[in-house]
């Protein structure tokens, strides 16, 4: 065989992701908060980018309606390529935002969504960006150490609150802080005595017995029966009100009384003041009744800006520009076109997803946790025919509002619990739900797993008592043994 150069033909295919394609991709996933600084970010870069106020506010589009255009290109087409490769400048820049296919009044508009109210210039008041920032733990204890203590002592004083935990324990020995500050265990000892009569009452304790007898003390109800009490937490816990009665040295009345006043004792005081304060969820969609009965899907467009490309000002900057700036407005004009591309295009897809969702699971939204269904991502993605992954993008920390609250999309998703008589099988969340009742409902008699299988089954589901105890841990339930001891602890 001789070596030489010669030339070949081969055929083969390759997906490129090309920069609109990632764009495409990159906004599917982001929430309506992270898409608003997203946008935010695009308007500093491209200066053609704008935002509609005024009147013209009231002209851009305020929502995707759910029966969106059917000829308009998925964004599996997209994602494909679509016409990717046109030129920028073949997509118009007066885009028509007047026509009737936008709705002007979205849901999110309306006050019964929990909106703030709006200004006089239209725009609404967000008082959470007035409110400061809520101080920390450290910080509350630091102000209270640096007016009780100075010199060596505050300086050992600030080392132990450092080592106190959010809940508000020491989390360290105190020969271990003796040691590595070179001092006496007695001089930390009488620095966390007086770090423990900081506010909240408890802060600074090592373990929950300490900490409870610490609000016991400042509420003066520390005598000898209720340091025995506090001692043995563990009966408690069990709720052997036999053996406290034994121990204490005092009868069952006043061991009822205790533990009612031990519940009014906070376990974890730090808890009350945190870091950053959390950020409210905001919906993506709304979901709501028509007057014909049937639930209408809308985006909540309230807390995005309404995008435009501003003609005027490309006109003058085109106008005698150089080889360099023309290039430059291309580039920003081609960018403009297809962030205006994706946002329609992600718009018209969580419609879609969200409306064939409402459908799978109406019984839900007419009826309550008990009627929804078991749900899979190829479900949907085989009813509106796209990529599985595309609705795993479109579904992910997404939010829906409905009249029976807020909810993420993944909630409507679960697995099945076959049904016992052959017929229609249940969603999981709807089996929990039935759970959480039957306990809720209990009277003197406590029902055990194997006790609640056997109610189920009759309601018709077809369930094992392994199931029936995962589902119950699940939900936070002590067994029939522990929720029967609590039972008996609250009537003492």
């Amino acid at each position: 065989m001789g070596l030489g150069p010669r030339l070949e033909l081969r055929q083969s295919q390759q997906l490129v992701m090309t920069p609109q394609l990632q764009l495409a991709i990159k906004l599917l996933t982001l929430t309506n908060v992270e898409l608003e600084a997203y946008i935010g970010e695009e308007l500093d870069k491209n200066p053609l980018l704008s935002t509609s106020d005024g009147a013209d506010a009231a002209e851009a589009p305020a929502a995707v309606e759910a029966a969106a255009d059917p000829s308009a290109s998925s964004l599996d087409q997209l994602l494909g390529g679509g016409d990717s490769g046109s030129s920028a400048t073949e997509s118009p820049l007066d885009v028509d935002y007047t026509g009737e296919s936008f709705q002007h009044d979205t849901a999110g508009d309306s006050a019964d969504w929990g909106a703030a109210a709006a200004g006089s210039d239209g725009e609404e008041t967000d008082f959470d960006r007035f409110a400061a920032a809520e101080a920390s733990l450290a910080e509350v204890l630091v102000t209270q150490a640096s007016a009780a203590f100075g010199g060596a002592d505050l300086i050992i004083a600030r080392h132990i609150i450092d080592l106190i935990d959010e809940s508000g324990y020491l989390t360290e020995p105190l020969d271990d802080i003796a040691d590595r500050l070179g001092v006496d265990v007695a001089v930390v000892a009488a620095v966390l005595a007086g770090i423990q009569r900081f506010e909240p009452t408890g802060v600074g304790a090592r373990n929950l017995a300490e900490c409870i007898a610490l609000q016991a003390r400042e509420a003066d109800r520390y005598d000898p029966a209720m340091a025995c009490l506090i001692e043995h937490l563990d009966l408690v816990g069990r709720g052997d009100v036999a053996a406290l009665v034994r121990l204490c040295r005092v009868d069952r009345e006043d061991v009822g009384d205790m533990i009612r006043e031990l519940r009014r004792y906070d376990p974890k005081p730090g808890l009350r003041y945190g870091g950053e304060r959390s950020s409210p969820v905001v919906a993506d969609v709304f979901v709501t009744k028509g007057a014909d009965g049937e639930w209408h899907i809308e985006l909540n467009q309230g807390t995005l800006p309404r995008l435009l490309i501003d003609r005027d000002y490309h006109a003058v900057l085109e106008h005698g520009a150089d080889k360099a700036t023309a290039n430059f407005l291309s580039e920003c004009v081609h960018s403009a076109n297809w962030l205006l591309k994706a946002l329609d295009q992600r718009a018209r897809t969580i419609v879609k997803v969200a409306s064939e969702l409402v459908k799978h699971q109406r019984g839900f939204f007419d009826h309550g946790v008990g009627q929804l269904k078991p749900l899979t991502l190829r479900t949907i993605a085989d009813a509106i025919e796209m990529h599985e992954s595309t609705v795993s993008r479109v579904t992910s920390n997404k939010y829906i509002q409905c009249e029976r609250g807020l909810f993420e999309l993944r909630y409507f998703f679960t697995s099945g619990i076959g049904s016992s008589d052959g017929g229609e099988a249940s969603s999981a969340l709807a089996v929990k739900d039935r759970i959480a009742r039957l306990i809720a409902a209990e009277t003197e008699d406590t029902l055990s797993d194997d006790r609640l299988v056997e109610i189920l089954q009759r309601e018709g589901f077809d369930i094992a008592r392994r199931t029936v105890a995962k589902y119950r841990e699940a939900l936070g339930l002590g067994s029939s043994v522990a929720r029967r001891r609590a039972r008996l602890l609250k009537a003492a």
